[in-house]
């Protein structure tokens, strides 16, 4: 992929450079890469790659995930420094536990999920909320060499059973309860409900209990405190660099879940080379993720990357607003020295809503950011230079995915940092061969939209396959275009080399034989200054095919005519998309239906457009959002969305709960 002209200080040189080595000599790139973990016994060769499509990173090598998370720095004086920063606004509780803390609980635990029969492969789901328990958990299975599952703590009990079928697991660890800003949701009976539903049955559960609502135990059942007082540390058990260290089920609203495997070699050298070339954290540094430890952000950046750097990771059960206020992220970032903030354009935009003057930022409070990294949706171009103007600082858009488990496009802060372009989260990182195809896998030029793709092999820290199905593996990934890996996403490289990821191939609608990306519509809606954020979907048409319909969420306190609004928005995607679009139909609402993880129900949303007949999700951010999103969606015959108000107050409140109920963060695609 070619690099536009380097300016004397800008890094194109630099990263150039890095990255034809990582894709010419990937062997010698990542091998030296590996030399910063610590191996039990060296890895025969860095590659195999004799049984395509399957590679395999650093086979015949043999390390301990946990014991590079923790041990290795308490084993190198360092067992004083802060390891994990909780902070619940929630609770009212904070607590800073040291790498040599951390490593006495995780050692512990692993010594209770040991006296359960757990050993070295086995499974164990976590079912738990944002709380150093569940790090612990993960980091204990790690221990003991076996693969931890994480389902995001308030899954259906139907969505568990799921996945506890598919894993099978020895033992599930959860904690009685989750705590939102207005109610504590019960996680036991969730937990009981979706054992009755399962056809697997673990030997036992480890319930962390809170106070906040104590869970009633069975006779499988083991009380988190009591097992621990009890229970003598375990070692760590070293296992194959190829050996799963998790499973991480991706969240399709229908069908069977994937299950995507993350092995223990490659994890740990590419978690770790990333966060210095991409994140610039050094050891000692603080870092902080703000998602959840049930998406992929949370696994490789709240949990096992800092952690693996020898940096202090902060874990916040809390919102990016409505715990107490706009101002949350503020004071995290400077009461514990935050150097990188890590989340997601959504929550940007829910403190951009509730204070769009930044009233509640003081600028020399935050003085130890250095970097603002978004990612798991499309960073549209508003909150870009809201963030950028606010915060002072270099605002960063990367892109990757739960399979890819790091980013896949990145300004590479630590290695070369290069101009920014809104919209655009870089370039390809070094190890990813990223090409633009069109049908018939031709490569895109300059400029044009296909369908973005990575030739193999993977770097490092991918997934190898799914969970014992390597033949959906290839039907997933690798069919549509042999010899490289599919993302499902759509975009284009321009005349520098930068990528812009345009949404979901899926996203993409063929209005009259003309094949239009929604994404590049949702760009000009979210650029009108009474726009908080927006949606373009395709709806069926009689005589076109498909035709795009737009959906709108007004900035708080705005107050606009919504006929006059329709009718700007209208124009101004057609004279920047063109008439050949289509679109004649936008609609404001009061929220949009969202995934816990931050994600637009686009797939549903077509749904209700088109007729009662599409599936409600299984899950949205908010429970209960989605009916009275549903009825919003309705419009009268005058085009007005039911429910819409000319001021337009009440509604954005109402926009706002439902954004403060969304995650911390974002998905990873992620």
């Amino acid at each position: 992929m070619a690099i536009g002209p380097a300016g004397e200080h800008d890094g194109r040189m630099v990263y150039a450079d890095v990255f034809a080595r990582s894709i010419d000599d990937p062997e010698g790139f990542w091998g030296e890469a590996a030399q910063a973990v610590t191996w039990t016994k060296a890895p025969d060769r860095v590659l195999d790659s004799g049984n395509p499509p399957f590679y395999r990173w650093f086979p015949g090598g043999e390390l301990n995930t946990c014991h590079n998370a923790l041990d290795r720095h308490v084993e190198a004086g360092h067992g004083d420094r802060p390891a994990l920063i909780y902070d619940s606004p929630v609770t009212g509780t904070r607590r800073t536990l040291t790498y040599g803390e951390l490593r006495d609980q995780v050692a512990r635990f692993a010594g209770v999920l040991r006296s359960m029969g757990v050993a070295r492969g086995d499974r164990v789901v976590v079912y738990m909320p944002m709380v150093p328990e569940a790090v612990v958990a993960m980091l204990a299975c790690a221990r003991l060499g076996a693969v931890h599952s994480v389902v995001f703590g308030g899954f259906a009990p139907k969505e568990l059973a799921i996945r506890i079928d598919d894993a099978r697991p020895k033992v599930i660890v959860c904690a009685s309860c989750g705590i939102e800003p207005s109610r504590v949701v019960a996680y036991k009976p969730m937990v009981d409900a979706a054992l009755e539903l399962a056809e697997h049955r673990p030997d036992g559960c480890v319930v962390f209990q809170r106070e906040q609502a104590v869970a009633e135990l069975g006779p499988r059942d083991l009380d988190w405190d009591k097992a621990m007082a009890a229970a003598e540390p375990a070692e760590c058990v070293p296992v194959a660099a190829t050996d799963p260290l998790y499973i991480l089920y991706t969240s399709g609203t229908t069908g069977r879940p994937k299950g995507v495997v993350r092995d223990n070699g490659g994890h740990a050298v590419a978690l770790l080379w990333s966060m210095r070339a991409i994140y610039d954290i050094r050891p000692g540094e603080v870092f902080w993720a703000a998602s959840d430890v049930g998406w992929v952000v949370g696994h490789s950046y709240i949990v096992y990357a800092p952690l693996l750097l020898g940096a202090t990771t902060v874990l916040y059960e809390g919102k990016p607003v409505g715990t107490p206020d706009a101002g949350a992220f503020w004071r995290v970032i400077s009461d514990y020295g935050v150097n990188a903030l890590f989340t997601a354009p959504t929550a940007f935009r829910a403190i951009k809503r509730d204070d769009p003057g930044a009233t509640l930022l003081r600028r020399e409070a935050i003085s130890s950011l250095r970097t603002l990294f978004l990612a798991g949706e499309r960073l549209d171009p508003d909150t870009y230079h809201w963030a950028s103007e606010k915060l002072g600082v270099p605002v960063v858009d990367h892109w990757w995915q739960t399979e890819t488990g790091w980013p896949v496009a990145a300004n590479m802060r630590g290695l070369a940092p290069m101009p920014i372009k809104p919209g655009s989260p870089t370039v390809p990182v070094p190890g990813y061969d990223v090409r633009v195809l069109a049908p018939g896998g031709r490569e895109c030029a300059p400029g044009e939209e296909g369908a973005i793709c990575i030739k193999l092999p993977l770097p490092p820290g991918t997934l190898p396959t799914l969970w014992q199905d390597d033949e959906r593996y290839v039907a997933s990934y690798l069919t549509a275009f042999p010899g490289y890996y599919l993302t499902g996403d759509g975009g284009y490289v321009d005349e520098d080399g930068y990528l812009y990821v345009m949404g979901r191939t899926d996203d993409v609608i063929n209005v009259a034989g003309h094949r239009l990306s929604t994404g590049s519509m949702e760009a000009v809606l979210s650029a009108h200054p009474a726009v908080a954020e927006c949606a373009v979907i395709g709806v069926a048409d009689e005589l076109k095919g498909q035709v795009p319909r737009g959906f709108v969420v007004l900035k708080s306190g705005a107050e606009v005519d919504p006929a006059t609004l329709r009718a700007e928005l209208v124009q101004a995607v057609r004279d920047q998309v063109g008439a050949v679009a289509a679109f004649k139909r936008v609609d404001i609402v009061a929220a949009l239906p969202k995934t816990r993880s931050g994600k637009i129900l686009r797939k549903t949303m077509r749904g209700i457009a088109e007729g009662p007949t599409s599936r409600s999700p299984r899950r949205s951010r908010t429970p209960g959002c989605w009916t009275p999103c549903a009825r919003r969606c309705a419009v009268r015959p005058d085009g007005q969305a039911t429910g819409v108000r000319r001021r337009v107050t009440r509604r954005s409140r109402a926009s706002d709960r439902a954004a403060s109920t969304g995650p911390s963060s974002a998905s990873t695609s992620t």
